[in-house]
Protein backbone atom coordinates (compact mmCIF):
# COMPACT_ATOMS: atom_id res chain seq x y z
CA UNK A 1 0.00 0.00 0.00
CA UNK A 2 1.36 3.41 -1.03
CA UNK A 3 2.16 5.70 1.87
CA UNK A 4 0.39 9.06 1.93
CA UNK A 5 3.04 11.73 1.26
CA UNK A 6 3.92 14.18 4.01
CA UNK A 7 3.07 17.45 2.30
CA UNK A 8 5.26 20.40 3.32
CA UNK A 9 5.01 22.65 0.27
CA UNK A 10 2.14 24.98 1.15
CA UNK A 11 3.86 27.99 -0.40
CA UNK A 12 3.60 26.28 -3.77
CA UNK A 13 -0.06 25.50 -3.20
CA UNK A 14 -2.19 24.48 -0.25
CA UNK A 15 -4.43 21.40 -0.33
CA UNK A 16 -7.97 22.51 -1.03
CA UNK A 17 -10.07 23.04 2.07
CA UNK A 18 -13.03 20.69 2.39
CA UNK A 19 -15.44 23.62 2.81
CA UNK A 20 -14.16 25.20 -0.42
CA UNK A 21 -14.57 21.92 -2.31
CA UNK A 22 -18.21 21.67 -1.19
CA UNK A 23 -18.88 25.28 -2.21
CA UNK A 24 -17.32 24.68 -5.63
CA UNK A 25 -19.42 21.58 -6.18
CA UNK A 26 -22.62 23.48 -5.40
CA UNK A 27 -21.66 26.35 -7.72
CA UNK A 28 -20.83 23.93 -10.54
CA UNK A 29 -24.19 22.25 -10.07
CA UNK A 30 -25.92 25.65 -10.29
CA UNK A 31 -24.28 26.31 -13.66
CA UNK A 32 -24.93 29.32 -15.86
CA UNK A 33 -23.03 32.26 -17.32
CA UNK A 34 -23.07 35.28 -15.04
CA UNK A 35 -23.45 37.61 -18.05
CA UNK A 36 -26.75 36.03 -19.05
CA UNK A 37 -29.93 37.92 -18.13
CA UNK A 38 -32.10 34.89 -17.43
CA UNK A 39 -32.63 33.45 -13.98
CA UNK A 40 -29.82 30.89 -14.22
CA UNK A 41 -27.34 33.60 -15.22
CA UNK A 42 -28.60 35.94 -12.52
CA UNK A 43 -28.13 33.20 -9.93
CA UNK A 44 -24.49 32.75 -10.95
CA UNK A 45 -24.00 36.52 -10.97
CA UNK A 46 -25.33 36.65 -7.41
CA UNK A 47 -22.84 33.95 -6.35
CA UNK A 48 -19.93 35.84 -7.89
CA UNK A 49 -20.93 39.15 -6.36
CA UNK A 50 -21.35 37.49 -2.97
CA UNK A 51 -17.81 36.10 -3.34
CA UNK A 52 -16.58 39.59 -4.26
CA UNK A 53 -18.17 41.07 -1.14
CA UNK A 54 -16.64 38.42 1.09
CA UNK A 55 -13.14 38.81 -0.35
CA UNK A 56 -13.27 42.61 -0.39
CA UNK A 57 -14.38 42.63 3.24
CA UNK A 58 -11.43 40.41 4.18
CA UNK A 59 -9.04 42.91 2.54
CA UNK A 60 -10.73 46.11 3.83
CA UNK A 61 -11.55 47.07 0.24
CA UNK A 62 -14.64 48.21 -1.61
CA UNK A 63 -16.29 45.44 -3.60
CA UNK A 64 -16.33 47.56 -6.77
CA UNK A 65 -12.53 47.79 -6.52
CA UNK A 66 -12.00 44.01 -6.58
CA UNK A 67 -11.18 42.68 -10.05
CA UNK A 68 -11.32 38.91 -10.35
CA UNK A 69 -8.56 37.23 -12.38
CA UNK A 70 -7.24 33.73 -13.04
CA UNK A 71 -4.62 34.18 -10.31
CA UNK A 72 -1.90 36.44 -8.96
CA UNK A 73 0.27 36.21 -12.08
CA UNK A 74 -2.46 37.55 -14.34
CA UNK A 75 -3.33 40.25 -11.81
CA UNK A 76 0.30 41.42 -11.72
CA UNK A 77 0.50 41.50 -15.51
CA UNK A 78 -2.78 43.39 -15.66
CA UNK A 79 -1.27 46.20 -13.58
CA UNK A 80 2.03 46.23 -15.48
CA UNK A 81 0.25 46.50 -18.85
CA UNK A 82 -2.13 49.08 -17.45
CA UNK A 83 0.75 51.16 -16.10
CA UNK A 84 2.34 51.39 -19.55
CA UNK A 85 -0.89 52.82 -20.94
CA UNK A 86 -1.36 55.12 -17.96
CA UNK A 87 2.20 56.44 -18.28
CA UNK A 88 1.68 57.33 -21.93
CA UNK A 89 -1.41 59.32 -21.03
CA UNK A 90 0.34 61.14 -18.19
CA UNK A 91 3.41 62.25 -20.12
CA UNK A 92 3.23 65.25 -22.42
CA UNK A 93 3.88 64.50 -26.09
CA UNK A 94 7.41 65.10 -27.34
CA UNK A 95 7.68 67.93 -29.85
CA UNK A 96 9.97 66.71 -32.62
CA UNK A 97 11.90 68.58 -35.28
CA UNK A 98 14.58 67.71 -37.79
CA UNK A 99 17.18 67.59 -35.01
CA UNK A 100 15.52 65.03 -32.70
CA UNK A 101 13.30 62.91 -34.91
CA UNK A 102 14.96 59.70 -33.62
CA UNK A 103 14.34 60.49 -29.97
CA UNK A 104 12.33 57.77 -28.25
CA UNK A 105 9.51 58.38 -25.81
CA UNK A 106 10.80 57.97 -22.24
CA UNK A 107 9.94 54.54 -20.86
CA UNK A 108 7.80 54.32 -17.74
CA UNK A 109 9.71 53.69 -14.52
CA UNK A 110 8.96 50.26 -13.03
CA UNK A 111 11.00 49.64 -9.89
CA UNK A 112 11.03 46.00 -8.83
CA UNK A 113 12.31 44.76 -5.48
CA UNK A 114 14.77 41.87 -5.83
CA UNK A 115 12.48 39.74 -3.67
CA UNK A 116 9.67 39.86 -6.22
CA UNK A 117 8.24 36.81 -7.93
CA UNK A 118 9.36 35.69 -11.38
CA UNK A 119 5.90 36.64 -12.65
CA UNK A 120 7.09 40.24 -12.41
CA UNK A 121 10.77 39.79 -13.25
CA UNK A 122 10.15 37.77 -16.40
CA UNK A 123 7.55 40.28 -17.60
CA UNK A 124 9.77 43.26 -16.81
CA UNK A 125 12.67 41.84 -18.81
CA UNK A 126 10.73 43.26 -21.74
CA UNK A 127 10.41 46.66 -20.10
CA UNK A 128 12.87 49.18 -18.69
CA UNK A 129 13.10 47.75 -15.19
CA UNK A 130 14.90 49.38 -12.28
CA UNK A 131 15.85 47.07 -9.41
CA UNK A 132 15.71 47.67 -5.65
CA UNK A 133 18.32 45.63 -3.75
CA UNK A 134 17.90 43.55 -0.61
CA UNK A 135 19.86 43.49 2.62
CA UNK A 136 21.46 40.25 3.78
CA UNK A 137 18.37 39.56 5.90
CA UNK A 138 16.13 39.62 2.82
CA UNK A 139 14.50 42.99 3.52
CA UNK A 140 14.34 45.69 0.86
CA UNK A 141 17.16 48.21 1.34
CA UNK A 142 15.04 51.28 2.00
CA UNK A 143 17.83 53.81 1.44
CA UNK A 144 18.64 52.30 -1.94
CA UNK A 145 14.96 52.14 -2.85
CA UNK A 146 14.53 55.81 -1.94
CA UNK A 147 17.46 56.75 -4.17
CA UNK A 148 16.03 54.78 -7.11
CA UNK A 149 12.50 56.15 -6.71
CA UNK A 150 13.61 59.75 -6.26
CA UNK A 151 15.66 59.71 -9.46
CA UNK A 152 13.21 57.70 -11.58
CA UNK A 153 11.14 59.36 -14.28
CA UNK A 154 7.54 59.92 -13.27
CA UNK A 155 5.07 58.37 -13.18
CA UNK A 156 6.78 55.49 -11.40
CA UNK A 157 5.49 52.15 -10.16
CA UNK A 158 7.15 50.25 -7.31
CA UNK A 159 6.46 46.50 -7.15
CA UNK A 160 7.21 44.51 -4.00
CA UNK A 161 6.01 41.31 -2.33
CA UNK A 162 4.51 41.61 1.11
CA UNK A 163 6.03 38.20 1.93
CA UNK A 164 8.55 36.34 -0.19
CA UNK A 165 7.54 32.92 -1.46
CA UNK A 166 11.00 31.41 -0.89
CA UNK A 167 12.25 32.85 2.40
CA UNK A 168 8.95 33.98 3.92
CA UNK A 169 10.53 37.36 4.74
CA UNK A 170 7.87 40.04 5.36
CA UNK A 171 8.63 43.49 3.96
CA UNK A 172 7.97 46.79 5.80
CA UNK A 173 5.28 47.81 3.32
CA UNK A 174 4.05 50.79 5.38
CA UNK A 175 7.54 52.34 5.19
CA UNK A 176 7.79 51.57 1.50
CA UNK A 177 4.34 53.10 0.93
CA UNK A 178 5.37 56.29 2.76
CA UNK A 179 8.46 56.49 0.57
CA UNK A 180 6.33 56.05 -2.56
CA UNK A 181 3.96 58.80 -1.48
CA UNK A 182 6.86 61.14 -0.76
CA UNK A 183 8.17 60.70 -4.31
CA UNK A 184 4.83 60.45 -6.12
CA UNK A 185 5.13 56.77 -7.04
CA UNK A 186 2.38 54.16 -7.27
CA UNK A 187 2.76 50.96 -5.22
CA UNK A 188 1.83 47.44 -6.32
CA UNK A 189 1.93 44.92 -3.45
CA UNK A 190 2.01 41.21 -4.21
CA UNK A 191 0.27 39.62 -1.21
CA UNK A 192 -0.24 36.15 -2.70
CA UNK A 193 1.84 34.38 -0.03
CA UNK A 194 0.75 36.57 2.86
CA UNK A 195 -3.04 36.59 2.49
CA UNK A 196 -4.64 34.16 4.93
CA UNK A 197 -1.42 33.79 6.95
CA UNK A 198 -0.88 37.29 8.34
CA UNK A 199 -3.16 40.36 8.42
CA UNK A 200 -3.55 41.90 4.95
CA UNK A 201 -5.46 45.16 4.45
CA UNK A 202 -5.06 47.40 1.43
CA UNK A 203 -5.86 50.39 3.64
CA UNK A 204 -3.32 49.54 6.33
CA UNK A 205 -0.64 48.73 3.75
CA UNK A 206 -1.41 52.00 1.93
CA UNK A 207 -0.95 50.19 -1.39
CA UNK A 208 -2.26 51.50 -4.72
CA UNK A 209 -2.78 47.97 -6.02
CA UNK A 210 -2.89 44.65 -4.15
CA UNK A 211 -2.73 41.15 -5.64
CA UNK A 212 -3.98 37.94 -3.98
CA UNK A 213 -4.40 34.32 -5.02
CA UNK A 214 -6.75 31.47 -4.15
CA UNK A 215 -4.60 28.33 -4.15
CA UNK A 216 -2.11 29.59 -1.56
CA UNK A 217 -4.72 29.52 1.22
CA UNK A 218 -6.71 26.41 0.38
CA UNK A 219 -8.91 27.58 -2.47
CA UNK A 220 -8.83 26.20 -6.02
CA UNK A 221 -6.13 27.11 -8.55
CA UNK A 222 -7.24 29.42 -11.34
CA UNK A 223 -8.70 32.20 -9.20
CA UNK A 224 -7.22 35.41 -7.84
CA UNK A 225 -7.90 39.11 -7.56
CA UNK A 226 -6.49 42.53 -8.18
CA UNK A 227 -7.62 45.05 -5.57
CA UNK A 228 -7.51 48.79 -6.25
CA UNK A 229 -7.27 51.51 -3.64
CA UNK A 230 -9.95 54.22 -3.92
CA UNK A 231 -9.00 56.51 -6.79
CA UNK A 232 -6.18 54.26 -8.02
CA UNK A 233 -5.40 54.95 -11.70
CA UNK A 234 -6.64 52.30 -14.10
CA UNK A 235 -6.57 52.41 -17.89
CA UNK A 236 -8.33 49.57 -19.70
CA UNK A 237 -5.94 47.62 -21.92
CA UNK A 238 -8.02 44.50 -22.57
CA UNK A 239 -11.33 44.35 -24.34
CA UNK A 240 -14.05 41.77 -24.81
CA UNK A 241 -17.36 41.19 -23.09
CA UNK A 242 -17.02 44.01 -20.58
CA UNK A 243 -16.81 41.77 -17.52
CA UNK A 244 -15.27 43.05 -14.27
CA UNK A 245 -16.40 46.61 -15.06
CA UNK A 246 -14.46 46.45 -18.30
CA UNK A 247 -11.14 45.93 -16.51
CA UNK A 248 -10.68 42.21 -17.18
CA UNK A 249 -12.85 40.73 -19.94
CA UNK A 250 -13.78 37.07 -20.14
CA UNK A 251 -16.43 34.84 -18.59
CA UNK A 252 -15.81 34.60 -14.87
CA UNK A 253 -14.93 31.22 -13.35
CA UNK A 254 -17.83 31.40 -10.93
CA UNK A 255 -17.27 28.07 -9.18
CA UNK A 256 -13.59 28.81 -8.53
CA UNK A 257 -14.40 32.28 -7.20
CA UNK A 258 -17.00 30.87 -4.82
CA UNK A 259 -14.40 28.36 -3.64
CA UNK A 260 -11.86 31.16 -3.26
CA UNK A 261 -14.19 33.22 -1.07
CA UNK A 262 -15.03 30.20 1.07
CA UNK A 263 -11.35 29.35 1.55
CA UNK A 264 -10.66 32.96 2.57
CA UNK A 265 -13.33 32.84 5.27
CA UNK A 266 -12.02 29.59 6.70
CA UNK A 267 -8.40 30.75 6.57
CA UNK A 268 -9.25 33.94 8.44
CA UNK A 269 -11.53 32.26 10.96
CA UNK A 270 -8.60 30.90 13.00
CA UNK A 271 -5.69 32.73 11.34
CA UNK A 272 -3.95 33.92 14.51
CA UNK A 273 -4.21 30.58 16.30
CA UNK A 274 -3.12 28.76 13.16
CA UNK A 275 -0.17 31.12 12.74
CA UNK A 276 0.98 30.35 16.27
CA UNK A 277 0.56 26.61 15.68
CA UNK A 278 2.57 26.43 12.46
CA UNK A 279 5.19 28.88 13.78
CA UNK A 280 5.81 26.47 16.66
CA UNK A 281 6.25 23.67 14.13
CA UNK A 282 8.61 25.77 12.02
CA UNK A 283 10.67 26.77 15.07
CA UNK A 284 10.91 23.17 16.27
CA UNK A 285 12.00 22.08 12.81
CA UNK A 286 14.75 24.71 12.61
CA UNK A 287 15.94 24.02 16.16
CA UNK A 288 16.52 20.38 15.27
CA UNK A 289 18.28 20.88 11.97
CA UNK A 290 21.93 19.95 11.67
CA UNK A 291 24.25 22.31 13.52
CA UNK A 292 25.80 23.48 10.24
CA UNK A 293 22.42 24.34 8.68
CA UNK A 294 21.95 27.84 7.32
CA UNK A 295 18.47 29.38 7.73
CA UNK A 296 17.75 32.25 5.34
CA UNK A 297 15.87 35.33 6.54
CA UNK A 298 15.91 34.24 10.18
CA UNK A 299 16.92 37.74 11.29
CA UNK A 300 13.87 39.35 9.65
CA UNK A 301 10.12 39.05 10.24
CA UNK A 302 8.91 35.93 8.41
CA UNK A 303 5.71 34.13 7.57
CA UNK A 304 4.98 31.75 10.45
CA UNK A 305 4.86 28.67 8.22
CA UNK A 306 8.03 29.04 6.14
CA UNK A 307 11.59 27.77 6.56
CA UNK A 308 14.14 28.29 3.79
CA UNK A 309 17.40 26.58 4.72
CA UNK A 310 20.51 24.90 3.38
CA UNK A 311 22.42 21.85 4.54
CA UNK A 312 25.90 22.47 3.13
CA UNK A 313 27.08 19.71 0.84
CA UNK A 314 23.54 18.55 0.03
CA UNK A 315 22.47 19.54 -3.50
CA UNK A 316 18.91 20.87 -3.53
CA UNK A 317 17.81 19.14 -6.73
CA UNK A 318 19.06 15.77 -5.50
CA UNK A 319 17.55 16.35 -2.06
CA UNK A 320 14.06 17.22 -3.37
CA UNK A 321 13.99 13.99 -5.40
CA UNK A 322 15.38 11.92 -2.53
CA UNK A 323 12.86 13.41 -0.09
CA UNK A 324 10.05 12.58 -2.50
CA UNK A 325 11.23 8.97 -2.59
CA UNK A 326 11.07 9.04 1.21
CA UNK A 327 7.44 10.18 0.99
CA UNK A 328 8.03 13.84 1.88
CA UNK A 329 7.11 16.71 -0.44
CA UNK A 330 9.29 19.80 -0.04
CA UNK A 331 10.77 22.21 -2.59
CA UNK A 332 13.95 24.01 -3.46
CA UNK A 333 12.17 27.39 -3.54
CA UNK A 334 9.74 28.82 -6.06
CA UNK A 335 7.52 26.28 -7.84
CA UNK A 336 6.70 28.42 -10.87
CA UNK A 337 9.61 27.57 -13.18
CA UNK A 338 8.22 24.60 -15.12
CA UNK A 339 9.72 22.13 -12.68
CA UNK A 340 13.22 23.54 -13.02
CA UNK A 341 15.52 23.67 -10.01
CA UNK A 342 17.87 26.63 -10.39
CA UNK A 343 19.95 29.05 -8.39
CA UNK A 344 17.67 31.37 -6.43
CA UNK A 345 17.73 34.98 -7.61
CA UNK A 346 16.41 36.05 -4.19
CA UNK A 347 19.18 34.32 -2.26
CA UNK A 348 21.76 35.75 -4.63
CA UNK A 349 20.36 39.22 -3.94
CA UNK A 350 20.79 38.50 -0.21
CA UNK A 351 24.49 37.84 -0.77
CA UNK A 352 24.29 34.06 -0.35
CA UNK A 353 27.19 32.29 -2.04
CA UNK A 354 26.34 30.07 -5.05
CA UNK A 355 27.54 26.93 -3.26
CA UNK A 356 25.21 27.52 -0.31
CA UNK A 357 22.33 28.71 -2.51
CA UNK A 358 22.53 25.48 -4.53
CA UNK A 359 21.71 23.61 -1.31
CA UNK A 360 18.65 25.74 -0.48
CA UNK A 361 15.48 23.87 0.44
CA UNK A 362 12.09 25.14 1.56
CA UNK A 363 9.65 23.60 4.00
CA UNK A 364 6.26 25.28 4.36
CA UNK A 365 3.47 24.09 6.66
CA UNK A 366 -0.27 24.72 6.58
CA UNK A 367 -3.76 23.84 7.72
CA UNK A 368 -3.42 20.05 7.35
CA UNK A 369 0.11 19.88 8.80
CA UNK A 370 0.68 17.98 12.03
CA UNK A 371 3.53 18.12 14.52
CA UNK A 372 4.45 14.57 13.52
CA UNK A 373 5.22 15.95 10.04
CA UNK A 374 8.20 17.76 11.55
CA UNK A 375 9.59 14.44 12.77
CA UNK A 376 9.01 12.85 9.36
CA UNK A 377 10.82 15.64 7.52
CA UNK A 378 13.76 15.63 9.92
CA UNK A 379 14.01 11.83 9.77
CA UNK A 380 14.05 11.87 5.95
CA UNK A 381 16.64 14.67 5.87
CA UNK A 382 18.85 12.72 8.27
CA UNK A 383 18.63 9.62 6.07
CA UNK A 384 19.55 11.37 2.83
CA UNK A 385 22.31 13.37 4.56
CA UNK A 386 23.77 10.13 5.90
CA UNK A 387 23.68 8.55 2.43
CA UNK A 388 25.42 11.63 1.03
CA UNK A 389 28.14 11.38 3.71
CA UNK A 390 28.62 7.65 3.13
CA UNK A 391 28.79 8.19 -0.63
CA UNK A 392 31.44 10.89 -0.23
CA UNK A 393 33.47 8.66 2.10
CA UNK A 394 33.35 5.77 -0.36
Amino acid sequence: MTKTPIYCDYNAGAPIRAEAAVAISRALAAGGNASSVHSVGRRMRAMIEDARERISSALDASAENVVFTSGATEALHLVLDMFDAYSRKQRPPIVRDEHNYDEADPAPSIIVAECEHDAVFEDCKHRDMLRAPLTKSGLVDLDSLAAVVSSAAKPALVVVQLANNETGVIQPIAKIAALCREHGALLLVDAAQAFGRIPVSIADLDATYLVVSSHKLGGPPGAGALVLAPGAPFVTTRFGGGQERGRRPGTENGAALVGFATAVEWALKDRDAEAARVAAMRDLFEARLRSDAVVFGADAPRLPNTSNFALPGLNAETAVIAMDLEGVAISSGAACSSGKVRLSRVLSAMGVSPDVARAALRVSFGHESKESDVEEVLHALTKISARRTQGAAA
